[in-house]
C-alpha cells in the first residue's frame, strides 16, 4: 500500500477517534499500535520501547514536574492578588488600564512557571470579576485574559520549550533566551491594541474615576508586590544563563522560590502543599503518557515512510522555501486547534524539522515560530486550552460563544507578532547569540 493512502487512513483514523471523545493518549497509541502491527509486523514494537526507553533517560525531563510544581504554588501563593492590586492602582487611571495590567501580569506569570493555565485561572478568578464590575466590554476583559494566559509556553521557562528541546537537540538555555524578546513584543502589540482601541471606543475600558486611582504613597507601596515575582524570575532564568545551574536544577530553586512566596504572603500550609503536589502528579501523569503514545505515533508514521513523503509534498509548495515554511505554520495552526501542543510537537517535530533544515533554516528559529503557534492554539477555538480554562473560573453570565467571539482580534494581533519574528529573526536569535 502506498505511503498516500497510509497516511489518510492513519490520520483520519486519529481524527475519528478523536472527535468520538477518547482521549488523546489512548487515540495515538491505539492507532499506533495497530498500524505498526500491520505495515512491520508485532517485532516493531521494539523499536517503540527503545524511544521510550531513551527519551526517559532524559535528565531534562525531570524539568517538567518540577516546572508545573512551582505553577500550582504560586498559583495558591497570593502573588497573583498582590500584582493586580498594584496594577489596579498604576493602570487603572488609563482607558482600558485594568486589560493592560492584567496582560503585564500573565507575562509576569508566565516568567515565573512554565505552564499557561495558571495565568488564566488566577486572572480570570481575580482580574474579570473587577473589569466586568467597572463596565469593561465582556470580550475585551476576556481576550486579555486569554491572550496573556498562553504567553507561559513562550516567556521562558517552559515546559514546552523542554519538550522541544529534547525532540529536536537544540539547547533548553538557548531556546529559554530565545523566547524573551518576542514574548515581550506581543505583550507590547497586545497592550498597544488594547490601549488604541480603547482610546478609539471609551466605552469598551472606562478609566477609573479618580477616587479609585489611590494616591502616591499607596502606589509606591504597592511596588512592593514587584519585588518577589522579579527575584524568583532572577533566580531561575539568571542561574540558567549565568552557566550556574541546568534548566532542571533551576527548575527546583524555582520551586523553593514559589514555596517561600507562599511563606510571605502567609498562604502557605501542609494541605495547600499536598493539592498542588497531587494537581502536579496529574498533570505530570498525562503529560508523560501523551508523551508515550506520541513517540507510538511518531514511530509508526516514519516507519511507513512518512520523512521522504512530506519532502515530496513540500517540493509541490509553490514559494520554495518559504512557501515550505508558511505551509507548516499553516498546518501546525490548524492541529493547534484540536489536538494536544505536547502531542502535536511530537506528531510533526519529527517529520517537519528535516524539512525546515533541508532549506537551511534555524531550527532554534523556527522553534520560537513553532511555539507561538502553540500559544495561539491555546486560545483558538474549538479546543484551545484556555478557553476551558477560562470558562471554569468565568461568572455565570460569561458563556462559551462570548469566549470564543472574545478570542478573534487578539489572535489576529498575536499573528502579526508571529509574522515581525519572521521578518525579523534577529528577534529570536539575537540574545541566544549574546549569552551563549
Amino acid at each position: 500500500m502506498s505511503i498516500g493512502i497510509l497516511t489518510v487512513l492513519f490520520f483520519g483514523a486519529l481524527l475519528v477517534f478523536l472527535l468520538l471523545g477518547l482521549p488523546l493518549a489512548f487515540v495515538l497509541g491505539g492507532v499506533s499500535v495497530v498500524f505498526l502491527y500491520f505495515t512491520w509486523g508485532p517485532d516493531a514494537f521494539y523499536i517503540v520501547a527503545s524511544r521510550m526507553w531513551t527519551t526517559m533517560n532524559s535528565f531534562t525531563l525531570i524539568a517538567i514536574p518540577l516546572f508545573i510544581l512551582m505553577a500550582m504554588l504560586l498559583e495558591r501563593s497570593g502573588v497573583a492578588q498582590n500584582l493586580y492590586r498594584m496594577m489596579h492602582l498604576w493602570w487603572g487611571g488609563v482607558r482600558g488600564g485594568l486589560a493592560i495590567g492584567t496582560v503585564i501580569i500573565c507575562a509576569i506569570f508566565a516568567a515565573m512557571c512554565g505552564i499557561s493555565g495558571a495565568a488564566v485561572v488566577s486572572m480570570g478568578t481575580i482580574a474579570l470579576p473587577h473589569m466586568l464590575d467597572r463596565g469593561y466590554d465582556k470580550e475585551l476583559a476576556l481576550g486579555s485574559i486569554n491572550s496573556g494566559g498562553g504567553w507561559g509556553i513562550l516567556i521562558p521557562p517552559s515546559i514546552i520549550m523542554v519538550l522541544y528541546s529534547l525532540i529536536t537537540g537544540v539547547s533548553v538555555g538557548k531556546l529559554f533566551a530565545a523566547g524573551i524578546l518576542p514574548g515581550i513584543v506581543l505583550m507590547i502589540l497586545v497592550a498597544l491594541y488594547i490601549g488604541i482601541r480603547c482610546w478609539l471606543q471609551p466605552h469598551l475600558g472606562p478609566a477609573l474615576p479618580p477616587d479609585q486611582r489611590g494616591d502616591w504613597r499607596e502606589k509606591l507601596i504597592a511596588l512592593r508586590s514587584v519585588v518577589l515575582p522579579i527575584l524568583i524570575v532572577f533566580i531561575v532564568l539568571g542561574s540558567i544563563f549565568g552557566g550556574l545551574a541546568t534548566p532542571t536544577e533551576a527548575a527546583a530553586i524555582g520551586v523553593f522560590g514559589a514555596i517561600l512566596a507562599s511563606v510571605v504572603h502567609r498562604r502557605f500550609s501542609w494541605s495547600m502543599l499536598s493539592e498542588a503536589c497531587m494537581r502536579t502528579f496529574r498533570l505530570t501523569a498525562m503529560v508523560m503518557w501523551i508523551l508515550f503514545a506520541a513517540h507510538a505515533f511518531s514511530t509508526a508514521y516514519n516507519a511507513m515512510g512518512a520523512q521522504s513523503f512530506i519532502v515530496g509534498i513540500m517540493d509541490y509548495v509553490p514559494g520554495g522555501a518559504w512557501g515550505s515554511l508558511a505551509a507548516i505554520l499553516v498546518i501546525i495552526f490548524l492541529l493547534a486547534m484540536v489536538l494536544d501542543p505536547v502531542g502535536i510537537m511530537l506528531i510533526t517535530l519529527p517529520v517537519f524539522l528535516p524539512v525546515i533544515q533541508a532549506h537551511g533554516f534555524d531550527p532554534l528559529w523556527f522553534g520560537i515560530l513553532f511555539i507561538i503557534m502553540m500559544e495561539i492554539g491555546y486560545m483558538t477555538p474549538p479546543f484551545g486550552f484556555n478557553l476551558f480554562y477560562l470558562k471554569g473560573v468565568a461568572p455565570p453570565s460569561v458563556t462559551m460563544a462570548d469566549i470564543y467571539r472574545s478570542v478573534v482580534p487578539y489572535t489576529v494581533v498575536e499573528l502579526l507578532g508571529l509574522v515581525l519574528v519572521i521578518l525579523f529573526p534577529a528577534l529570536a536569535l539575537w540574545l541566544p547569540s549574546v549569552l551563549f
